[in-house]
């Protein structure tokens, strides 16, 4: 088990996809907290902000595998046909339901106020805007290319 987990370590494909992410989480915090002037914790793992850290983790997983087995290998391409997926979810499918829940929301409010509902609040903030998605992207890139020229 020990081997393991220094294997994993000094994995830098695996490292540099999980630093991506880290720092994505950390700049989402810290865009959370400069626009609604408040520290929100659930920010530091919660989906949708800027930037995308779903994006930026496959992005840097896609660019790592890259620098590491070649832009031409079945690796690199396997990593960018799961980061095209998880990209077009976040901008696209998840964003859609974070409106739909925003107006179920919103519904539910305004039953309340003459009915008997349930008020069960759905989670908005799920997906991502077009502009969230790229700025992870790029955050992802350059992770890897920093961890490339760093460890190469």
């Amino acid at each position: 088990m020990g081997n393991l987990l220094v294997d994993l370590m000094h994995n830098v494909v695996l490292m540099t996809a999980l630093v991506a992410w880290l720092i994505a989480q950390v700049l989402k915090t810290i865009t959370s907290m400069w626009k609604d002037k408040a520290f929100n914790a659930k920010r530091l793992v919660g989906a949708g902000g800027m930037p995308s850290s779903h994006t930026a983790l496959v992005v840097s997983l896609a660019s790592a595998a890259g620098y590491h087995d070649g832009f031409d290998s079945p690796l690199f391409a396997v990593a960018v046909v799961l980061a095209s997926i998880v990209m077009y979810d976040a901008a696209g499918v998840r964003q859609a339901a974070g409106k739909q829940a925003k107006v179920i929301n919103e519904l539910v409010r305004e039953l309340t106020v003459e009915h008997i509902v349930k008020d069960t609040r759905l989670k908005e903030l799920l997906g991502h805007t077009p502009l969230e998605v790229l700025a992870g992207a790029v955050l992802g890139i350059t992770i890897a290319y920093s961890f490339h020229h760093l460890y190469r």
